[in-house]
């Protein structure tokens, strides 16, 4: 699975780990870091959609496309646009209407061990259609802050796993705990311990 921002965030945290004086170390997210991520993790196929019903072949669809984060007071908000064909596919064709319509949906950025996670999903705006509607709540509430959820752990293992090939040096993460995560106006900000073993 791509995380390739959230690879390139971290790396820069590597100085500061390795530093003897302390190991409390702050991490700080623009909106589109996690927006990348978002498209990297779950808008993946060509088009850059995510099918709730059917797939690029179908004649009868729902899909969302075009995510965008930002943050709000406390809350990070997720903008998808959501195109759809809802009917009966009949000879390749969708027998029904089309719809194009916008959804929001915002989050508590929550700290879990090694986890940059999310919770507190709460729909910000419908499609207000309430047959879409009965396909994206879940997508928004559930299947959005699941695959925005990034273990920053892993994320520094597999960037330090090639350490000695790129640097000379073999670096091991021995340890990382997210203390907090709190939007401070334009960027998210996460206050974590750290420590690396360099031989």
């Amino acid at each position: 699975m791509k995380r390739p921002l959230f690879l390139t965030l971290l790396a820069g945290l590597l100085l500061s780990l390795t530093c003897p004086r302390a190991n409390a170390l702050e991490l700080r997210l623009t909106a589109k870091a996690l927006e990348h991520t978002l498209q990297a993790q779950l808008f993946t196929n060509i088009e850059g959609r995510y099918y709730m019903r059917g797939d690029p072949k179908s004649a009868c669809f729902v899909y969302a496309d075009q995510p965008h984060v930002s943050f709000v007071e406390d809350r990070v908000v997720v903008h998808v646009r959501t195109n759809s064909r809802l009917g009966t596919g009949m000879f390749g064709k969708c027998v029904g209407l089309g719809f194009t319509t916008q959804a929001d949906v915002s989050f508590i950025p929550d700290a879990e061990g090694e986890t940059i996670g999310f919770r507190d999903a709460r729909i910000e705006r419908f499609t207000g259609n309430k047959e879409l509607d009965f396909l994206v709540v879940p997508f928004l509430s559930r299947k959005l802050p699941q695959q925005m959820k990034v273990n920053a752990a892993d994320l520094l293992r597999q960037l330090l796993s090639t350490s000695l090939q790129s640097t000379g040096y073999a670096m091991k993460l021995t340890n990382l705990k997210i203390h907090s995560m709190q939007v401070q106006k334009d960027v998210l900000v996460v206050d974590m311990d750290g420590s690396l073993d360099v031989n």
